[in-house]
């Protein structure tokens, strides 16, 4: 990617993703001569309502579901809203229980809206802890449940470190005891498998701007018989499960980078993950006193994520930045909080090192050449940062 007369190395897909050609060009017409309102009787209302047939039909292939258990939202975080709101707020008008068991590493989509139904609706939670690699114990999980747990919530892969959740284990255990289980998808949507049986969930959440589609659009898997209570009331949109007129061009698009995601998920993989291998060992090798964060095996292909002691990392992004490289530390969505990360926190980092986290995160148009300028650039900028702008002086 070329930005004035400077060529830009992305190394944050983990953030968003550029949109596939082939997506947009699947999503221009319905913009231009197809139009119409999925809800209309109309030729071109007609023609819309088939499209949004056609995508739902997509998706449900790739998560292996019925295309009636796929409900099209406004993105990510809504699907994720969706999900841990709407089965709490069902199950409790049910007489079910008011309790929710979520990770302590959850986005904040999730952990957030468990906080919210603690603070304003009576509800009780139990956030799981994780090792120091950032996963979950499913024993964990089995000895937090009680007798009135209405939904479990534990994300598929974690935006910051890239850690594989165990879920099909998780699941099973769910299942035993006929609680809801929700992955959090967002993450892991384009690189790995969305089986849902396989996986042991019922309900998924996916946003289509991590996998290559479009920003604004997402994708919220609900077995059929989860009970739900919808979030955004109104027409009886998506079954009466979200109302609102369905955004046809951008549901498109989420099917149609879904699909092309899936279908060269297997070679994609092989070829960024060695690429990702490659750059974790040249940064490793290349910067003292540097480790790894993360599980060491169980992580998405394309995310490698480092502390580097002695420097806070926002000199290393405006370093970066300035040699035309873009990266990013732990969330997009944290960017500009002061805060450490959560994540970061629950795996058992302490002040300086939570500072120090740098996220490297591929994507499909990276090539071996951007590891090498990466593995160039990094070491003397570091070596600069520590000598003239140490961090540990303050930050105790």
């Amino acid at each position: 990617m070329v930005m004035g007369t400077q060529q830009v190395i992305y190394l944050d897909h983990a953030a968003t993703t550029a949109v596939d050609a082939r997506v947009l060009a699947a999503m221009l017409p319905f913009w231009t001569e197809r139009y119409g309102n999925a809800s209309s009787l109309h030729r071109l209302g007609r023609d819309a309502a088939h499209a949004l047939d056609e995508a739902r039909r997509s998706v449900a292939q790739v998560l292996a579901c019925k295309p009636g258990e796929i409900v099209f939202t406004g993105c990510g975080s809504e699907s994720d809203n969706l999900a841990v709101r709407g089965v709490a707020m069902a199950q409790q008008a049910r007489g079910r229980g008011r309790h929710i068991v979520a990770s302590a590493v959850e986005h904040h989509a999730v952990g957030h809206t468990v906080q919210e139904l603690v603070e304003h609706y009576d509800f009780e939670a139990t956030f799981v802890g994780v090792d120091r690699t950032g996963r979950v114990n499913p024993d964990d999980v089995a000895r937090a449940l009680r007798s009135d747990t209405v939904l479990v919530s534990i994300m598929y892969a974690n935006n910051e470190v890239g850690t594989i959740q165990p879920l099909a284990e998780i699941g099973r255990i769910c299942r035993a005891r006929e609680i809801p289980f929700h992955t959090d998808a967002v993450q892991a949507g384009g690189w790995l498998p969305l089986d849902v049986d396989a996986l042991q969930v019922d309900l998924l959440s996916l946003g289509a701007h991590k996998f290559c589609g479009p920003k604004g659009v997402g994708a919220l898997y609900l077995r059929q018989g989860t009970p739900l209570w919808p979030v955004q009331t109104g027409g009886g949109h998506e079954g009466g499960r979200r109302a609102g007129t369905e955004n046809v061009p951008y549901i498109v698009g989420l099917a149609t980078a879904l699909r092309l995601a899936h279908e060269e998920r297997e070679a994609e993989n092989r070829r960024i993950a060695a690429m990702r291998d490659r750059l974790i060992a040249g940064v490793l090798a290349c910067v003292s006193d540097t480790y790894l964060t993360g599980h060491p095996a169980e992580r998405l292909p394309n995310s490698a994520s480092f502390v580097i002691r002695g420097v806070e990392v926002e000199g290393i992004l405006i370093g970066l930045d300035l040699e035309g490289i873009c990266a990013s530390s732990g969330s997009a969505c944290n960017s500009a909080s002061a805060k450490p990360s959560h994540v970061l926190t629950a795996m058992g980092l302490t002040s300086p090192d939570v500072y120090g986290h740098l996220r490297l995160t591929l994507g499909h148009e990276n090539t071996d050449a951007d590891v090498d300028r990466l593995l160039s650039a990094l070491p003397g900028m570091v070596a600069r940062l520590r000598a003239h702008a140490p961090m540990a002086a303050f930050k105790q």
